[in-house]
């Protein structure tokens, strides 16, 4: 049988941006709105937990990310664009520490809204919902054409991979 060629992609663009966003946009909102509806005041103070979180993930993680390492002073990624790189960029395989921090982090965004969604189930099920539909959808489409080598996502398979290996050094 024969395979496919592999068709990596090796910068992002904007429409990837946009795209990425739009998706993610919906389990944001859902609980937000959520936790709005149950109090108020706590909204802001999960929105400034939910930046210093993804920040600490753009350190541990995105900083060994080529994407975020390209020649550029600003990232370029299918969910940061035109942010400027506030970490040195960090080229090689992830240390465990690093992993661990990311997994740690991930988790804890995902399940940061359950205490307020709980209360609303019809919100519950549409944050697991669209929780879903962005971990499968960047699964496909993204994992298996990344040239992050290194990525705990990477499903590009060996030859891709030597081949994006190669392009970066």
């Amino acid at each position: 049988m024969n395979r496919p060629e592999i068709n990596l992609k090796y910068q992002h663009r904007f429409t990837d941006y946009i795209y990425w966003n739009l998706v993610a946009v919906v389990p944001v909102v859902t609980a937000s709105i959520a936790i709005y509806k149950n109090f108020p005041t706590w909204l802001p103070i999960y929105i400034a937990l939910s930046i210093v979180l993804v920040t600490s993930i753009m350190k541990f993680y995105c900083s060994h990310c080529p994407y975020y390492i390209n020649g550029t002073r600003v990232i370029k990624c299918m969910f940061f664009w035109g942010v400027p790189k506030l970490f040195q960029g960090k080229p090689g395989a992830l240390h465990a520490s690093e992993k661990a921090i990311t997994i740690t982090v991930s988790v804890i965004i995902v399940l940061l809204p359950l205490y307020w969604l709980i209360k609303l189930p019809e919100f519950l099920i549409i944050y697991v919902l669209s929780m879903i539909v962005l971990a499968t959808t960047i699964k496909r489409y993204e994992c298996c054409r990344c040239i992050y080598v290194d990525c705990l996502s990477n499903s590009v398979e060996k030859q891709g991979s030597e081949i994006a290996a190669n392009r970066e050094g």
